[in-house]
């Protein structure tokens, strides 16, 4: 039987840190799935009418609510959960992770069967929800802990495969669908069926492979160096003060504005360019994989940036130039150039990755080391507001701007709306100051 405690993970002398990414990424590439999620959203409005929708099938926007369940819940699950990760570490938090995720994929099919909206909600919602919680903190602690000497860039390995998951799971799920649809079935059942099994066997793989350090393991020549700015401190600050500070909040802002502006379109990828530019679906699931390949690449790109120009620097960048290109892709459609609407998006995917993959190293550097994996899972609360706001605005509005003007115009007014909360975002990243004293650990500074 596989050993489980986080003692039995701990790495033997020798050990290589870098077998570590392999075993997160194995974990976030099945559970960042739920990013490509929108290529489910058309054939589950047709479950019953298959080619056409019918008299009692789901709207669109009903099936985008379990994508905002499933994200909340990865939210609050981390908050709740993220002390019990620390304790009992990787390898167990891993399992349970596989557990809810599939678990949530295989009554997601049970829920497509017998058309139940609100089995759907609870199995891809809640269950998988609380699994993808789990699955994307503990992997994040973990290679923090491996790559001290490079945080963002650690960040950034921890995170991009969550951010490449629809890479592969919406070009899988498109193909599954195909390969399995009939007269009587679109194929959505039976693509999260197998797509449960084969997930199940990636994130097992790397529970198995994941390895802790010894405690108090330092790379090999590695000696830290003084502190280049004011916001990177060496004192610590425990879990349950970190949220008691103004920076805990400031940031919370950070994260919630950067996410909502970008899951609310990543949510609708595939049929907002269906939408405003009438390709096939095919070409749709294409474009949903590249968004994913963008929000990858930019996880591992501008968080490794960030320890050049600072965090307090990449989110200026990341909100300033993001709201520029949120303003231009109106534009884009205006000229009917699908070329620039996927290059400007995919730009836009890249900050979006990247918000995500900095803002573990920029709380490493405001609160320490010491609990950083439990503050990291109570920041993210603020991806569970966004998981509402993002994905609830953009489904709602592109509904009611349809039914008043032509289906390619629809989503225009929603672009100009992601501006005004990236400005938002902003205001709060340059309200940041280092953390007061007060709250630092005596003990562990």
């Amino acid at each position: 039987m596989l050993p489980l405690s986080r003692a039995a993970t701990v790495a033997p002398a020798g050990f290589n840190r870098w077998l570590v990414p392999p075993a997160a990424i194995a974990v976030h590439m099945c559970i960042g799935q739920v990013y490509g999620f929108s290529v489910f959203k058309k054939p589950l409005a047709r479950v019953l009418g298959v080619t056409a929708p019918a008299a009692g099938d789901w709207t669109e926007a009903d099936v985008g609510v379990a994508y905002s369940i499933a994200l909340a819940l990865l939210g609050l699950s981390a908050a709740v959960f993220g002390k019990w990760v620390e304790r009992s570490g990787p390898r167990k938090t891993m399992l349970a992770s596989l557990v809810c995720f599939c678990t949530g994929l295989l009554l997601s099919s049970l829920a497509v069967r017998w058309h139940q909206l609100w089995l759907l909600y609870a199995g891809y919602g809640l269950i998988g929800g609380i699994g993808l919680g789990l699955g994307y903190i503990a992997p994040v602690s973990t290679l923090m802990k491996w790559f001290p000497d490079r945080p963002g860039m650690a960040t950034g390995m921890a995170i991009m495969g969550f951010g490449g998951g629809a890479l592969i799971g919406g070009p899988l799920a498109e193909e599954l669908m195909k390969f399995f649809a009939s007269d009587t079935s679109v194929g959505a059942g039976e693509a999260m069926l197998v797509m449960a099994g084969l997930y199940a066997v990636s994130m097992a793989f790397g529970a198995v492979i994941v390895r802790v350090p010894p405690e108090g393991w330092k790379p090999e020549g590695w000696v830290p160096k003084a502190a280049v700015s004011k916001l990177v401190t060496k004192a610590s600050v425990s879990v349950d003060q970190a949220w008691k500070t103004p920076q805990f909040w400031l940031l919370w802002v950070v994260l919630c504005m950067n996410v909502s502006a970008g899951i609310g379109i990543l949510g609708q990828a595939s049929p907002m360019i269906q939408d405003m530019f009438h390709v096939t679906p095919a070409a749709a699931a294409g474009y949903v994989g590249l968004l994913s390949l963008c929000n990858l690449g930019g996880r591992f790109f501008w968080s490794s940036m960030s320890d050049l120009i600072g965090r307090k620097g990449i989110y200026c960048i990341y909100f300033i130039l993001g709201a520029a290109l949120y303003a231009s892709v109106p534009w884009t459609q205006g000229q009917g150039s699908v070329t620039l609407f996927v290059a400007v998006t995919g730009l836009i995917l890249t900050m979006y990755g990247g918000g995500f993959a900095t803002i573990p190293a920029y709380l490493r550097d405001l609160f320490g080391s010491y609990q950083v994996g439990a503050i990291h899972g109570r920041l993210i609360t603020a991806w569970s507001m966004a998981a509402v706001i993002g994905p609830q605005l953009v489904d709602r509005l592109s509904v009611a701007n349809k039914k008043c003007m032509p289906p390619e115009q629809a989503y225009n007014s929603i672009f100009h709306l992601m501006v005004g909360l990236l400005v938002v975002g902003l205001l709060a990243n340059l309200l940041v100051r280092p953390v007061d004293a007060k709250h630092h650990l005596r003990d562990h500074a």
